[in-house]
C-alpha cells in the first residue's frame, strides 16, 4: 500500500507534515534531515525541489532554493541522496517542485526515479488540473505515486469536487492565494473556508498549509482537516538553530505553546 494512504488510514487527525528544500542549509543534509523528522514523530515529509522561480514561495523559501542551487543541488542529485533512504526512513516521502525541472528531467523518469527510491507522490504547485488529467495521471498511476493537487479559497467547488474525484492521498489546502509565509494567526474568512471545504464532505482528506507556524495556526489547521503542512517556519529555524534536530524540538515547542 502507498505510505501515504496507510497514513491517513491510520491516523485521522493530527497529522504534521514538514517541507524542506533539499541542499539547505547544505547540500548533503537531505538524508539527516529525513532521518531527523522521522525520530521526532513527524508524520510526512515533503522534499522541496529548488527552483530559480518558485512563484508560489515567499521570501524565506524562495532564499533556500537559491542557497540550494548555489550549494549545487539538482532533481539528479536529489535522487542520488535518496537512493536508499528507505533503509531508515518509513515515513511517506513526497517530493514538491515546479513543473519546469520536471519536465527537463523527463516526466517518465522522474516517476521512475521516485518509484526506485521509494517517494510515495508529488506536489507540482504550477501544473494544471487539465494537464495533470490529459498527460500526468495516468503515468502517475502506474507507478503508484499520489499527485497531490492543490486548492485555494478561490477554488471554486467545482473545481475542487473534481481534484477530489481524479486524486488520490490527499488535497493540499492552501491557507490563502498569497506566497507561502509564516503568520500569526488566520482570521475569520479563512477559517470560514477551512469550515465549508471540511463541509463538503470530501473522499480524499486534507490538510491545510502556508502559515502555520505557531499553537494558533496549528490548532485552527487541525480542526478543520486532517492536520497541517509546516515550511516556511522549519526552514527559518533550520537556518538559525544549530542542528536539525535543535530546529524540530523547537518547532514542536512552538506549535505547543
Amino acid at each position: 500500500m502507498n505510505r501515504i494512504d496507510k497514513l491517513f488510514q491510520t491516523k485521522k487527525s493530527g497529522i504534521l507534515s514538514i517541507y524542506f528544500t533539499a541542499g539547505y542549509p547544505r547540500l548533503d543534509d537531505t538524508v539527516t534531515i529525513l532521518k531527523t523528522l522521522e525520530s521526532k514523530g513527524i508524520d510526512m515529509v515533503e522534499v522541496g525541489i529548488p527552483f530559480s522561480d518558485p512563484m508560489a514561495d515567499g521570501p524565506v523559501i524562495q532564499e533556500t532554493a537559491t542557497r540550494a542551487l548555489r550549494n549545487g543541488m539538482s532533481l539528479r542529485l536529489l535522487f542520488q541522496q535518496l537512493k536508499d533512504i528507505r533503509k531508515e526512513v518509513r515515513i511517506p516521502i513526497i517530493l514538491m517542485g515546479y513543473l519546469n525541472p520536471i519536465m527537463r528531467y523527463g516526466f517518465e523518469r522522474f516517476c521512475d526515479s521516485c518509484a526506485e527510491v521509494g517517494a510515495d507522490g508529488m506536489i507540482i504547485p504550477n501544473l494544471p488540473y487539465a494537464d495533470y488529467m490529459a498527460g500526468y495521471k495516468a503515468t502517475a498511476d502506474r507507478h503508484d505515486l499520489r499527485v497531490i493537487m492543490l486548492i485555494t479559497p478561490e477554488t471554486s467547488e467545482e473545481r475542487v469536487r473534481l481534484i477530489d474525484a481524479h486524486t488520490s492521498g490527499f488535497i493540499y489546502m492552501v491557507s490563502s492565494a498569497a506566497t507561502t509565509g509564516a503568520q500569526k494567526s488566520f482570521d475569520e474568512r479563512k477559517q470560514a473556508y477551512f469550515r465549508k471545504v471540511n463541509a463538503m464532505n470530501l473522499r480524499n482528506p486534507h490538510l491545510v498549509g502556508f502559515g502555520i507556524s505557531n499553537k494558533a495556526t496549528f490548532e485552527a489547521a487541525n480542526a478543520n482537516s486532517s492536520g497541517a503542512i509546516i515550511g516556511s517556519k522549519f526552514i527559518q529555524l533550520l537556518g538559525s538553530e544549530p542542528t536539525p534536530a535543535a530546529a524540530v524540538d523547537k518547532l514542536l515547542d512552538d506549535l505547543r505553546r
